[in-house]
């Protein structure tokens, strides 16, 4: 939509809660593979909408934004002095995987989790989220290149993972 003398299209923040809250949770889930850890990174991203929502240049930018804020949130989790120094209490019982999902068990989608964090983002940007290379490169601010790159390689580890899972079951 275009803007009419230089104002800016006002964005409803409960609004893109509704709209756009299950795609940033699930971002942040697929990231942190923990539902508490996803729960705060969502928090997070739609504080950071209250409080930048003036600056967003109106709808068609208001979901780019909202992935690529996910992201950093994540980064920034991941890089925290707190997360490095703390062992999550799951793990220290036992329990062989933190990350909670409708799909237990689906060996694809574990797959997927086993993905070092650059491919596991394009993956679920590029299947779940159906965005192409293109706008993938532009969220994430990496070369159409680099977002083939990863792609290739994602597909390579999950081809070579879900061979080993599917030859042990005597399904290939």
């Amino acid at each position: 939509m275009k803007r009419l003398f230089g104002k800016k299209e006002a964005i409803d923040v409960e609004e893109a809660l509704h709209t756009y809250g299950d795609m940033v949770y699930r971002l942040a889930l697929v990231q942190m593979k923990n539902r508490s850890e996803a729960e705060d990174v969502f928090q997070e991203v739609f504080l950071r909408l209250v409080r930048y929502k003036d600056r967003i240049d109106g709808q068609e930018h208001l979901k780019p934004w909202l992935i690529r804020v996910t992201v950093n949130c994540c980064r920034k989790q991941f890089d925290s002095a707190y997360r490095r120094r703390t062992v999550p209490i799951d793990r220290e019982i036992g329990e062989e995987q933190s990350y909670e999902m409708d799909t237990p068990g689906n060996p694809v989608y574990d797959a997927v989790l086993g993905l070092p964090d650059d491919y596991r983002s394009v993956i679920h940007l590029f299947y779940y989220e159906q965005y192409s290379v293109r706008e993938i490169a532009e969220i994430l601010e990496l070369s159409e290149a680099a977002v083939k790159t990863r792609l290739s390689r994602a597909r390579g580890k999950l081809k070579n993972t879900l061979k080993g899972e599917y030859a042990s079951a005597g399904t290939v």
